[in-house]
């Protein structure tokens, strides 16, 4: 099909990696960042004049946007000159552009090979990624759509001074909306990796950025949904109609969702200190998931009346306990490495599990090893029950494409380009 990648050697010149990322609720490893593209060279003698012109409108906008924000957008709440959010504005840059950019893919189209397409990367050793197939400008674009949602949320979920004085509070409308922006984020990367990722030949997935690897994309939507589980369990502990078993089944959906995330990580060679970045904060939130786990597990567990459930319960409490210290030390790792970062003020889950699991722990274990023998207090702790997932990502799908590409819209605009130049 005559597409070919390209991998030049990281320069340092179009990477730019902040030496602080602030607060950080929800990790987002860096914006890819679009270079220029010369639409017209590529295509200028294969479509109409207007529409080329509008690609390049279109494409130009976003370019300038991502490189104005993109090494600061994971930090700030920056607003536009009229009021609203840079984040919002380039997410609807990038809606705006996918349905006129699908024409290039139109019935197997010739021209899905004509333009090279150069994003920088930000978790690749290689510094840019440039491949002459329109489908690598797609999945780069729901690959940002992705991030810009994920920074959204993480704006979202930084704790504000309260009207009453006291902690910072994170609002149940704010708490709600970000749950609703995970599933959409999720569902970005869901149809990236079921839709766009077939698009390509075997050796061209090889040439991907390991950003846009099938693992990277999964472990990010795996995060979203994890993230998403973590909000509701927070809600949940502030409901007083919420069950132990509800709150032990969330928090045992939300080990199964990290872990995966981790699996997916595994095997990729994550570099540039975004992508080591990226492991870190996996592992932390994996391990953060269990102490939750093993708490509720505990709990239900101690409410039984035998010797067997009483030592099976003290083993999961301390387990428990183990497991969030640590989270602790994988927090601290996690915002040393660079770039660095802050744990904002806890809330939600693990302010709740900070102040209980120690003491439950250190409480339960006391009571049960003064009536039961040493020998009958387990000293591993008990499998967690498997539950199904419950939260999936948003279904979404690919726009369909932009008008200016029917039949009967290029023969007019190509019409009247043909009786301009006879005219000259």
């Amino acid at each position: 099909m005559g597409c070919f990648a390209s991998r030049p050697k990281d320069t340092g010149g179009n990477r730019r990696k902040p030496t602080s990322i602030g607060d950080v609720s929800v990790y987002v490893p860096g914006l890819r960042i679009p270079q220029p593209v010369e639409f017209s060279q590529s295509l200028g003698d294969q479509l109409p004049k207007t529409l080329v012109e509008r690609l390049t409108a279109l494409r130009t906008r976003i370019v300038v946007m991502a490189n104005q924000e993109g090494p600061t957008i994971t930090r700030t709440r920056r607003k536009t000159q009229h009021g609203g959010s840079t984040l919002a504005d380039l997410h609807q840059a990038l809606e705006d552009y996918l349905p006129v950019l699908l024409g290039l893919t139109k019935d197997g189209s010739h021209l899905q090979c004509k333009v090279q397409f150069n994003w920088v990367n930000q978790e690749d050793e290689q510094e840019e990624t440039a491949i002459s197939n329109v489908w690598y400008e797609i999945l780069s674009v729901l690959h940002l759509m992705a991030m810009l949602q994920m920074s959204q949320a993480n704006l979202l979920l930084l704790p504000r001074g309260s009207s009453d004085g006291y902690h910072p509070k994170i609002s149940e409308e704010n708490r709600r909306i970000s749950i609703d922006i995970f599933l959409k984020a999720a569902g970005y990367l869901d149809c990236a990796v079921k839709h766009v990722l077939p698009q390509f030949s075997t050796e061209l997935r090889r040439s991907l950025p390991v950003d846009l690897a099938e693992g990277a994309l999964r472990a990010l939507c795996l995060q979203a949904l994890g993230q998403g589980v973590d909000i509701q369990l927070g809600m949940a502990i502030d409901s007083a109609k919420a069950t132990l078993a509800v709150k032990r089944r969330l928090s045992c959906e939300m080990v199964k969702y990290w872990q995966q995330a981790q699996d997916n990580l595994m095997n990729l060679p994550l570099a540039n200190g975004w992508g080591e970045k990226h492991s870190l904060f996996v592992k932390w939130k994996y391990v953060e998931a269990k102490a939750a786990a093993y708490y509720y597990h505990g709990l239900i567990l101690d409410e039984g009346n035998t010797e067997k459930s009483h030592g099976m319960a003290v083993a999961a409490l301390q387990a428990a306990d183990e497991c969030f210290k640590e989270s602790k030390k994988a927090s601290e790792a996690f915002n040393t490495s660079s770039p660095t970062s802050r744990t904002p003020p806890l809330f939600g889950t693990m302010k709740y599990l900070s102040e209980k699991i120690p003491k439950e722990t250190s409480s339960k274990v006391r009571i049960n090893r003064d009536l039961y023998s040493y020998e009958k207090i387990m000293e591993t702790a008990p499998t967690l029950p498997d539950f199904a997932l419950a939260l999936k990502p948003d279904e979404y799908q690919l726009p369909s494409v932009d008008a200016s590409w029917s039949e009967d819209s290029l023969q007019t605009k190509n019409t009247s380009n043909h009786i301009k130049g006879n005219q000259r």
